[in-house]
């Protein structure tokens, strides 16, 4: 008895990773095992970077706020002791953006910790 293959659903699982490799430049985006090992380091880089993202922007808030700050005569660090001494519980995100788009909110949050 000859070997059954399921040919249907082996092309339906290349095309699907094709489909992913749009875009790509050369072989990359056309030949099966290069476009295969393409997407999947892609995915690794997708899964990665989405840890990635959240240091990388809570590193920027913490830049943000340590200018906003400076401007009124502290540092970062003094800041955040005195904002957790004063039971003033505002996240590093909303603080940055109160820092570089509302200065003179920010100017009163930094006035009622000192």
């Amino acid at each position: 008895m000859p070997r059954s293959v399921n040919t249907v659903a082996s092309r339906a699982r290349r095309k699907k990773v094709l489909k992913y490799a749009k875009g790509y430049f050369g072989r990359r985006k056309n030949v099966w095992t290069v476009a295969k090992n393409a997407v999947e380091k892609g995915w690794v880089y997708a899964y990665r970077d989405r840890k990635a993202k959240k240091r990388d922007f809570r590193s920027l808030w913490i830049q943000r706020i340590n200018a906003g700050v400076r401007e009124h005569g502290m540092s970062y660090s003094k800041f955040m002791g005195a904002l957790k001494a004063s039971n003033i519980e505002m996240n590093r995100k909303v603080l940055a953006d109160l820092a570089m788009n509302h200065p003179e909110a920010f100017k009163a949050i930094v006035d009622t910790v000192k």
